[in-house]
């Protein structure tokens, strides 16, 4: 579900400490100073900070916690002697195993790592219907599907209509594979590092009529066209990953689906040894060009410079403060990030514009957050022949909401691919809602109180019965379980108020989108604040949620702060190094606007290293 709330009406009372989160007081071997200090290792903080020290810049990656991925990392649990490895985060991952249109595996390539993975090709739905799974890789496949759950007559309509749906996106979903969300910078520079996308332009020429439908909601266009049940529930699902269903979600979220999901050859991906290992991969990436991630360090406090007008650094929480050159990017949540501002933002040195900023953030929709189920079971005799996948959905009811975190759910069981994560004859199993779990009937109850536990097993009870669908006799075969409560999810994410995330609605622009937004409805807030030297990257910056749109906006803050020169030789050499990358090369028509616009990037109030900082550019 989607809620409002006003932070500065947060009551003062002591959030709860869990063990193994760290007590943030690390950090005291760090330097004093670094070009680009990044607060947080999620995917977007880890890939703004990797492709930094490509670019040439000494980084500084600050994690809260001890274990660094954000939302994707991975924890373990000894019993019996036997060592289990559980998911916390997103399961369900497409274009891993190779160079794909992928943004994640684009920047791991760019950076020249690699990640093992393991595929499958389906995705398994538990719905009031009955059991069926989504093919991926096959258009063949999937009409089948619309027959097979459809009928003949309403089969022809839905199948009809399908086509109408892609032939309708389908100028915008080439845009695609024309042009990456690697090659987007917040600046002037834009124009160079896009134009490898002009011969799809010249030849498409209504793209430019649809850009806005690009960030409008979804529904719009659906409605126009779908009227089959099946397929609007099937629509609804794929839209949810970023927090709407079609009624909220941006076009953006299904064209590249639509593009690539039916493609033959597409496989979803199981990094082996979990999720973490994308966090690992960015971490040799950032290490190997002489930059730092530095775990259990908390930032207490944004330092703020007032000579200079801009923030000049951080606070740690053990005292010590640390420099910052050119920005410090913060990879918290919006709600997170204004807290760390001088006074919570209040302060009276900051500008005026700051103040309302954090007020406006402070009251901005927000997801709801998220309960998990971890259970580690006996598969001794388990049949699971019925399922050929390992990542399932589970919806109790079409006509609920599915942002309703007691309706929609998925589990996960990664030991079906990967059975490293769990000893032999024992499986592995993450379920997880939707993120709609209210924070409120949480906030107050004292964990481990006896009301506490009994409330987390009565709202978890919904994530039980999912694997019941699959797994009849789950709770017999549990070696143990653990529940995740939405404080468990704030403390271990650093997450305030456990949140799933940014709840704009497409359709309207954010506050706070950039000047762009008086001309296409953009949904995010920018990834530029109001104060100089402070940027954000994350699901609450465009793209969106999502682990790979959260690690692209890491890359475009990290092009954003550095020279189009540099952003340009890497986009060429990953182009020339690997040729499924040869839509990246902004090619010569690039070379002749990075001429033209080269000497603006980047904007003058990022620049470093002894030069006089300057103001932004008119259009920001």
């Amino acid at each position: 579900m989607t809620f409002s709330y006003d932070m500065s009406l947060d009551p003062e009372y002591e959030k709860p400490t869990y063990v193994g989160t760290g007590n943030g007081l690390g950090g005291e071997k760090l330097k004093d100073e670094y070009d680009i200090i990044v607060i947080g290792s999620g995917m977007g903080g880890l890939a703004c900070g990797a492709l930094s020290a490509e670019y040439g810049s000494n980084v500084a990656v600050l994690e809260s916690h001890i274990k660094p991925g954000g939302s994707a990392h991975t924890f373990s649990r000894m019993h019996n002697g036997g060592k289990y490895s559980f998911e916390v985060g997103p399961s369900i991952f497409e274009g891993l195993n190779g160079p794909s249109f992928n943004p994640l595996r684009t920047i791991l390539d760019m950076l020249g790592e690699d990640l093992k993975c393991e595929t499958y090709t389906g995705l398994g739905y538990w719905t009031p219907e009955g059991y069926w799974r989504f093919p991926i890789g096959s258009e063949k496949k999937f009409e089948d599907l619309i027959y097979e759950r459809c009928g003949k007559e309403e089969g022809d309509k839905a199948v009809e209509e399908w086509s109408a749906l892609r032939a309708r996106l389908k100028t915008l979903g080439g845009s695609t594979t024309a042009v990456s969300l690697v090659n987007l910078r917040q600046d002037a520079g834009m124009l160079a590092t896009t134009a490898g996308a002009t011969p799809y332009v010249l030849t498409h020429p209504d793209v430019f009529l649809d850009l806005p439908l690009t960030f409008d909601s979804l529904h719009k266009t659906v409605d126009q066209i779908i009227t089959v049940p099946f397929l609007r529930n099937y629509i609804d699902t794929m839209c949810i990953f970023c927090g709407f269903p079609a009624k909220g979600a941006m076009t953006a979220h299904i064209l590249y689906i639509l593009e690539r999901f039916f493609e033959e050859g597409t496989v979803f991906c199981v990094p082996l040894g979990g999720t973490v290992e994308m966090a690992y991969a960015f971490q040799r990436a950032l290490e190997k060009r002489g930059s730092e991630l530095s775990l259990n360090t908390h930032v207490q406090e944004l330092i703020y410079d007032k000579e200079q007008q801009r923030i000049s650094g951080v606070r740690l929480k053990n005292g010590k403060v640390i420099k910052a050159k050119k920005a410090v990017v913060s990879n918290a949540t919006p709600f997170d990030t204004v807290k760390m501002l001088p006074d919570g933002g209040d302060a009276p040195e900051l500008p005026e514009g700051v103040r309302e900023w954090k007020k406006t953030l402070g009251k901005l929709p927000r997801h709801g957050a998220i309960m998990h189920l971890f259970l580690a079971i006996d598969a001794t005799d388990l049949d699971l022949s019925h399922i050929e996948d390992p990542a399932h959905l589970v919806v109790q009811d079409w006509g609920r909401s599915l942002q309703d975190s007691q309706n929609l759910c998925s589990f996960f069981i990664p030991s079906l691919r990967d059975p490293s994560v769990c000893p032999p004859g024992k499986h592995c199993i993450h379920v997880y809602s939707s993120g709609g779990e209210p924070y409120e009937p949480w906030e107050k109850l004292d964990t481990g109180s006896a009301e506490y536990e009994a409330f987390k097993e009565q709202r978890a009870e919904v994530l039980w019965q999912a694997v019941e669908r699959c797994i009849p006799d789950v709770r017999k075969r549990v070696e143990f379980s653990i529940i995740g409560s939405p404080l468990a999810h704030e403390a271990f994410l650093r997450r305030d108020r456990g949140t799933y995330g940014l709840a704009w609605a497409a359709g309207t622009s954010a506050p706070f989108a950039g000047k762009l937004s008086n001309l296409l409805p953009f949904p995010f807030p920018n990834l530029k604040t109001p104060v100089d030297g402070l940027l954000r990257c994350g699901d609450s910056c465009f793209p969106g949620i999502g682990t790979p749109s959260a690690a692209a906006s890491g890359a475009i803050a990290a092009n954003t702060l550095h020279h189009i020169d540099e952003h340009v030789r890497l986009l060429k050499e990953t182009a020339k190094r690997q040729p499924n990358y040869a839509y990246l090369d902004p090619g010569p028509i690039g070379d002749l606007y990075k001429a033209a616009v080269g000497w603006s990037t980047p904007s003058g109030e990022l620049r470093g290293d002894g030069e006089e900082y300057g103001g932004r550019a008119p259009w920001e």
